[in-house]
């Protein structure tokens, strides 16, 4: 007597789907699809690095272009010194501007650094009324944009006489970049394992000795990553620095506005600047490479 199969069952002829492939064609389809997606994430990136260096490459490339033939979208020319000669003439006077945003920028890193260290030590390890709401308003700070606050400084700063000074520029500065610091130097603190600071005070340590011997050195290159960031957003700053100058204090990316004349724009001569204006960049990226990798992951483990 033949069994008859319950209702819904799959014939024993039929195979299953996916029964008919054998184990090395499955492999075999992994790792074309394995091979297709590493494909395309190499498309990707290529797309996102052209995009990302093609400006940067035609501003390299202008800058060393003679005025015949900045307008024409050609890579082969004769290049030539003279756009980095003349942006220094008294004309344009972009040494003092280089001069100008050296100064701020350095002297905002060398003021917003060790007050960013002593505050971020402070939400970190020491216990005082409304901590955590401080800490709080420090953070939305950033969320403010620079156009709201900027005609406030400008109220302030030509009732003091202080518009078009180093002064104006180095305070606003500060007001920017030190609340990113606080926090991200706050990061690496909360990192250190307080044991560490408890063995220096039994042995003797004060407060300050502490800091000094035990958290800078531990959290330096959260110290570090900062104080870059600090000296970038400072030297990159162009808003106050258009707003709040005139003449004496005026910093490098503002300095590029002398560019634009009523026959159009001296692009060769933008490009020219725009490239000093990297320069910083790309040296400290060199100089401290290792500080800043190794402060980008210490920062993320907390």
């Amino acid at each position: 007597m033949t069994a008859v199969p319950p209702p819904g069952a799959r014939p024993a002829t039929i195979p299953a789907p996916g029964a008919a492939l054998t184990a090395g064609q499955r492999r075999a389809r992994r790792m074309r699809r394995q091979r297709a997606l590493k494909s395309f994430e190499a498309a990707v990136m290529i797309v996102i690095i052209v995009l990302v260096l093609f400006p940067i490459l035609w501003m390299v490339a202008t800058a060393f272009k003679s005025p015949a033939v900045v307008y024409q979208y050609t890579m082969w020319f004769k290049p030539t010194l003279e756009n980095f000669q003349v942006i220094f003439n008294e004309r344009w006077n972009i040494g003092r501007n280089i001069v100008n945003s050296t100064v701020i920028a350095t002297t905002v890193v060398v003021i917003a650094t060790p007050l960013a260290v002593a505050a971020s030590y402070a939400f970190s390890r020491l216990a005082f009324p409304f901590k955590r709401m401080m800490f709080q308003w420090i953070l939305l700070t950033q969320f403010i944009p620079a156009v709201a606050i900027v005609l406030p400084f400008y109220v302030m700063f030509r009732r003091l006489d202080l518009l078009d000074t180093y002064a104006a520029l180095i305070v606003v500065n500060l007001s920017v970049v030190l609340p990113y610091a606080i926090w991200t130097i706050k990061g690496f603190i909360d990192a250190i394992p307080i044991e560490a600071e408890e063995a220096a005070i039994i042995d003797g340590a004060g407060r300050l000795r502490v800091i000094w011997d035990i958290v800078v050195p531990m959290a330096w290159p959260g110290i570090m990553t900062a104080a870059i960031f600090c000296f970038i957003l400072s030297w990159n700053e162009f808003l106050f620095g258009y707003l709040l100058t005139r003449q004496h204090a005026v910093p490098l990316p503002v300095g590029l506005i002398s560019f634009v004349l009523e026959r159009g724009t001296v692009w060769e001569l933008v490009a020219a600047t725009g490239i000093i204006i990297t320069i910083p960049m790309f040296f400290f990226a060199l100089m401290i490479q290792r500080h800043f990798t190794k402060g980008m992951n210490l920062g993320a483990v907390r």
